[in-house]
């Protein structure tokens, strides 16, 4: 098996250097959701689905939605919002931690005036 050294992927990858991409209305969500890849899932020996920073906007959100057969786990790192689930509004904070998944439905707002600042992973069951 080949290390991930020899397949060209990165064992870190720096501030300002990463892929980044702008997503509008996301999953019928407000506004356009940043999403700074921190690593590809080819990156990964695990079955990883996404790594990476998301920046809400002040008034946008991710719409309500559903993880078949795979976990989310959402890191607040700066800000503050509701997370949306199965029809519960819950309000988070910098450095809480948020487990969705086996089919729950969730969702994530940001009434708030700042940027609202998580780390994202999907992890997939198989």
């Amino acid at each position: 098996m080949r290390t991930r050294a020899e397949k060209g992927v990165k064992m870190i990858t720096r501030n300002g250097e990463r892929e980044v991409e702008r997503r509008g209305n996301m999953r019928g969500g407000t506004g356009t959701v940043q999403i700074e890849h921190w690593f590809r899932p080819e990156a990964f020996g695990a079955k990883v689905r996404l790594c990476a920073r998301l920046e809400i906007p002040p008034g946008g959100s991710i719409g309500t939605h559903r993880h078949e057969a795979e976990d989310e786990i959402y890191l607040v790192l700066s800000g503050q919002g509701l997370i949306l689930e199965n029809g519960r509004r819950i309000p988070v904070a910098a450095g809480d931690a948020v487990l969705t998944g086996k089919g729950g439905e969730h969702g994530v707002e940001n009434p708030g005036d700042e940027p609202l600042i998580l780390a994202a992973i999907i992890l997939l069951y198989a």
